[in-house]
């Protein structure tokens, strides 16, 4: 009995050493997302990692002389908030340079960029993005589909270059300056898949949508490449740095970053083995076909870091932003007569792509907003597929997805389709939806949250940020309500989420997408410890009480990032 006595002796304090979490969170209302547990409030964190959720008694043999305690208060605790589509390092570019998501006019933004040119030297490039047309107040007299001409933004930056571009990224304002310095004239001549948009003289008025963008944007990389190149790598990693800070402060802590390229992707893989990200990065990989071919495989990662950073994505497109008059429909625009958008991509190049994809067992992730955009890039997904009937489960996803023909819809489940879209989209947009489509378009084809889940589409939600704020509670308010929060407009409220669907769709839902649900996306013993507590219960709170949301903690591999 002396000998049981001690081994049992010896094993409880060996299972007290092995145990001892490193953080317990207590006096917790937990949703796991996927699973209930019955009479459980607490839950304790050992290496980045959840290993017992249950109640505070349970947790006695956990707790030691080093663990953190954090009392809950009662409040909502559930994993971490993924951000399914978003643009990290273009986040934190918008974080550190102007920014005009919130400006309400034209002047305001004049001004902005007028204050700026007094600050900077001749010749130094002024970056700005935010602006949206069909969000201000009022619309200066000239201008042409309420894009203002450029006379009073070129009048306060003489002699600074300017590109402001657009809250969607589809198009840009460019100053007098910028386009001598492009060589911009009535003779130049719209590039395939863009335009510049001109006055009844054939003038340009300021304004590049989408493919025509790479004039202004070739110029302005000139202007890069003769700086110094440590210099740029140190604004990038300011950039980063500072998307990062303001995920964790609005509960993000996974970023599924839509499209970088090689020099970023390599940039983000050192940051993860240096153990220096805070937030997991999956990332899509985003050049054109003949610069992905041969190469891309060469940046296929999979949870580098401790699982904080995996490129195994590629990212195309098809189409620009329904914003920017760029979304590739099936009919023309209700508000520009015999115009159906731009078709940005060669459908060659996007095919090539696919097959690319498909060899080296890579997702594919395509942008498409409009109605033709969709059914284009369904159907080459269902020709790759079908060449390729040995690969299942294949999760390739379409990213926006916004306005769909009822008849595509079926499609989405039919192949494992993933909708990777933007609850906050559709109430950002809704003022201006029914004008650019027309009732019937937009009622039923137009964020069609419902008809796709009711069909079984997996959607994964987001925010596109730098085009939103990165803030998932706003995100998921408008999955819900479909209101507008300052207007109080509802856009076709049946297509709405439950809270149910809209939380899963923000967490597990977003981490099937990327394949990493066997790890991250719901709380449960063995999976990663990312994990938020927020001041009201998204699960049963008022709609207006989404909206009153703090982010109380935000805590990333077991360790506090943020606490309000």
């Amino acid at each position: 009995m002396k000998y049981i006595s001690v081994f049992f002796l010896v094993f409880f304090l060996m299972r007290c050493k092995n145990d001892t979490a490193d953080l317990i969170i207590k006096n917790a209302n937990i949703y796991a997302v996927d699973t209930t547990y019955a009479n459980a409030n607490a839950i304790a964190i050992k290496d980045g990692l959840i290993v017992h959720i249950g109640s505070e008694a349970e947790m006695e043999s956990y707790a030691g002389k080093q663990t953190e305690m954090i009392d809950a208060g009662g409040n909502f605790v559930m994993p971490g908030f993924i951000e399914g589509h978003g643009h990290y390092s273009g986040l934190g570019y918008s974080l550190i340079n102007l920014n005009f998501l919130t400006s309400k006019s034209w002047e305001e933004i004049v001004s902005a960029v007028g204050k700026k040119a007094k600050e900077s030297k001749p010749g130094e490039w002024i970056i700005g993005r935010g602006w949206h047309q069909e969000k201000w107040d009022s619309i200066p007299k000239q201008n042409m589909y309420n894009y203002p001409y450029h006379y009073t933004l070129s009048e306060v930056s003489p002699d600074n270059p300017v590109l402001l571009y657009h809250a969607s990224g589809h198009s840009v304002y460019a100053n007098q300056k910028a386009m001598e310095l492009a060589g911009v004239n009535k003779e130049t001549p719209n590039p395939v898949g863009g335009e510049i948009v001109r006055n009844d003289q054939g003038e340009a008025i300021g304004v590049f949508e989408e493919r025509a963008m790479g004039i202004l944007g070739s110029k302005f990389g000139e202007y890069q490449a003769s700086l110094d190149q440590a210099k740029l790598d140190s604004i990038w990693y300011q950039a980063v740095f500072a998307a990062e800070a303001e995920c964790l402060k609005k509960g993000v802590t996974s970023f599924q970053d839509a499209g970088s390229r090689f020099d970023e992707l390599e940039k983000y893989e050192k940051l993860a083995k240096d153990g220096k990200m805070k937030v997991r990065l999956w990332a899509m990989a985003r050049h054109p076909a003949k610069v992905l071919d041969g190469k891309v495989t060469n940046y296929k990662r999979v949870n580098v870091g401790n699982n904080f950073y995996t490129c195994n994505a590629i990212k195309s497109e098809v189409d620009g932003a329904l914003g920017a008059f760029g979304a590739w429909l099936l009919e023309p625009y209700t508000d520009k007569p015999g115009f159906k958008g731009q078709n940005t991509t060669d459908i060659y190049d996007v095919k090539k792509i696919a097959d690319m994809a498909m060899a080296s067992d890579m997702q594919f992730c395509v942008h498409a907003i409009g109605d033709r955009a969709n059914r284009v890039v369904l159907d080459i997904y269902e020709g790759v597929m079908g060449q390729n009937p040995d690969k299942k489960d294949l999760r390739w996803r379409i990213e926006h997805a916004q306005h769909l023909n009822p008849s595509d819809i079926p499609r989405f489940r039919k192949n494992g389709i993933i909708a990777s879209m933007q609850g906050i989209h559709c109430t950002s947009d809704a003022p201006f939806v029914v004008k650019r489509l027309g009732t019937e378009r937009a009622k039923n084809g137009a964020y069609p949250w419902r008809s796709l889940l009711d069909n079984g589409v997996v959607i994964a939600n987001g925010t596109d940020a730098p085009v939103e704020d990165v803030d998932p509670i706003k995100s998921f308010y408008a999955s819900v309500t479909r209101k507008r929060e300052d207007s109080g407009l509802v856009f076709f409220a049946e297509q709405s989420m439950s809270r149910k669907e809209a939380i899963y769709s923000y967490t597990l839902g977003n981490a099937f997408a990327a394949f990493e649900e066997k790890f991250k996306g719901s709380l449960r013993t063995g999976k990663v410890a990312d994990i938020v507590i927020l001041s009201h219960d998204l699960a049963k709170c008022t709609d207006d009480d989404i909206l009153k949301t703090k982010i109380l903690y935000t805590i990333t591999d077991g360790k506090v990032r943020h606490k309000l």
